[in-house]
């Protein structure tokens, strides 16, 4: 168990030296390696074989491995290949020449291998928590609810799929003479592009409904954390999915993500707005679709009659989960005055119990951060605000004595414009308070910034709430809960607005979206337009035309 060291210390308190008799001890289990004891070179090797690679091209003009480090030691993970722009073509031809064959296949058949990979997802789930925990880090909970959300994926898409893509009787051009439908087809070949902190859910979670809707998929998986992916094509593989139908290419996003672009029907990309505005414009030039779920500042808003105890923990969850490494994560909270230092010292109280720590289990409540890359960002903006004024009322410390990528949950005070933090998005365990007066005051406030992921709001009245909901630009707000309620309702959809990105995941969209919709129209008995040819036969047809578009209009024929 994680024991009382191994909380946030208070912020007037000396950083806890590593040395230190008293100090918190790493897991004695991290001393040596973090990988997984039951993680073998063979199983890495059997899992590195789902690389796609052009086998004409290999040799000594390939490019070099890429290997990833693990966050709780920074030592190696895995050399994985890296794919070149190649392999990425010969990916896209492989999946392309047997997507045919799949969208021919009964829907019930393909949800059934959905469904199948969905039992083994949770029959061998120890082992890809275990590999997500190795590559990112992450407490374990954190690593459990991707296994649970993608659980819920399989499932709801698996059931509902037939009915969010089921042909659509309309009413045609003559009522009763033209028959018309509107039908769904696969787009052809996806590319999904996902990022490394959600490796399963954002990974996998948008490729089960392209391959229900009878696509084939082309993955980039995140170098940081290929293996997850690579087990999980494994596992899909076990389940009854056709080898080619889901193609994954590893390596750079320069070369390997823009490769894919190029060549596909439809991209699905996770990550910063930057990334996503090369990948739309990329797209765009070849009159490509695009989804888009992109970066986030989020706001939460704690009203004058919310529960205080109840709205600090659920702040908690919801800018510290995840180690704060989520798109949809609180970073920004605004609090009525008259219940601001009361809510400050509950919400400092509850970030103080917070357990750090590195280990299999479930013992503690955060993780380490992933990369060097992002622990100096999150240095840098919490450094950055304390020098240009601003107070650390929790937190804000790294700890290399439980490993060397952890920093401490931290809870900012007299944030102001100027600072990095206030505007840019963090991405790691910081959140900033301020306080406000009037609704519309707290309103104008989250709906500072050209973000719009996601928000909340904490409220005794849910009627006013849901009213102050509706002003806010965001694809999601929920009501007395952080961020959880709207991304676990697979039925709705989810995404944002403004920088945030296009389009949505998971509802009727997150399927339709890989579809075409296409019209059918059968004319039957009498043909369209004038019986026969000439002056007097086409005036006399407009005539009764407009005589029944008349009649329609008095009927109120839609």
């Amino acid at each position: 168990m994680t024991t009382e060291q191994d909380q946030i210390p208070a912020p007037d308190s000396p950083a806890p030296d590593s040395s230190a008799s008293d100090g918190p001890a790493p897991d004695s289990a991290m001393t040596q390696s973090s990988r997984p004891a039951w993680v073998t070179d063979e199983l890495i090797a059997q899992w590195c074989a789902w690389v796609r690679r052009d086998a004409s091209r290999r040799g000594p003009g390939s490019a070099e491995p890429v290997t990833a480090v693990a966050p709780f030691d920074l030592a190696p993970i895995a050399a994985v290949p890296a794919c070149t722009p190649q392999d990425v073509t010969a990916a896209v031809a492989g999946a392309r020449a047997d997507q045919p064959e799949w969208a021919g296949t009964p829907l019930r058949r393909r949800a059934d291998v959905v469904l199948a990979f969905h039992d083994l997802l949770l029959e061998r789930q120890d082992q890809v928590i275990d590999l997500i925990q190795w590559e990112t880090g992450k407490a374990r909970y954190h690593a459990w609810q991707e296994v649970a959300q993608v659980a819920a994926i399989a499932r709801h898409y698996a059931r509902r799929a037939r009915h969010y893509l089921a042909p659509r009787p309309v009413r045609g051009m003559v009522p009763g003479l033209t028959k018309v439908k509107e039908v769904r087809v696969p787009k052809g070949v996806v590319g999904v592009i996902s990022p490394w902190n959600y490796p399963l859910y954002l990974g996998v979670g948008d490729v089960l409904p392209a391959l229900t809707a009878g696509n084939a998929v082309v993955s980039k998986a995140d170098s940081q954390t290929a293996l997850t992916m690579l087990w999980t094509r494994a596992l899909m593989a076990e389940a009854g999915l056709p080898d080619e139908l889901w193609q994954i290419v590893t390596g750079t996003g320069a070369v390997v993500g823009t490769a894919l672009v190029d060549a596909v029907d439809f991209v699905c990309f996770t990550g910063s707005t930057a990334t996503g505005r090369t990948v739309a414009e990329r797209a765009a030039r070849r009159l490509v679709g695009a989804s888009l779920e992109l970066g986030g500042k989020n706001p939460l808003i704690v009203r004058e009659d919310a529960d205080i105890t109840a709205a600090a923990a659920g702040t908690v969850v919801a800018a510290f989960a995840n180690t704060g490494q989520m798109c949809i994560h609180i970073e920004r909270v605004y609090v009525h005055e008259k219940i601001y230092d009361a809510f400050r010292t509950e919400l400092v109280r509850a970030t103080r119990a917070l357990r750090l720590g590195q280990s299999y289990d479930y013992s503690a409540d955060i993780g380490s951060l992933t990369s060097a890359a992002q622990f100096d960002a999150v240095e840098a903006h919490v450094d950055g605000a304390v020098t240009e004024g601003a107070t650390v009322l929790v937190g804000g410390r790294a700890r290399p004595d439980i490993g060397p990528l952890f920093y401490e949950p931290t809870v900012l005070e007299g944030v102001t414009p100027e600072m990095a933090v206030c505007d840019e998005e963090t991405f790691g365990p910081v959140l900033s308070l301020y306080a406000y007066g009037a609704d519309s005051e707290a309103v104008g406030l989250a709906n500072q910034g050209t973000y719009g992921l996601s928000a909340s709001i904490w409220s005794n009245d849910s009627r006013e709430a849901g009213r102050m909901a509706v002003r806010i630009r965001a694809g999601s707000v929920n009501i007395n809960d952080g961020a959880a309620a709207a991304a676990g309702s697979i039925e709705a959809g989810m995404g944002g607005m403004g920088d945030s990105g296009l389009g949505r995941r998971h509802g009727a969209e997150g399927i339709r979206k890989y579809t075409e919709s296409q019209t059918v129209a059968t004319q039957r008995l009498l043909p369209l337009g004038p019986p026969k040819p000439g002056q007097s036969a086409v005036e006399r047809f407009v005539r009764r035309t407009n005589g029944q578009l008349s009649l329609l209009r008095r009927l109120g024929v839609r």
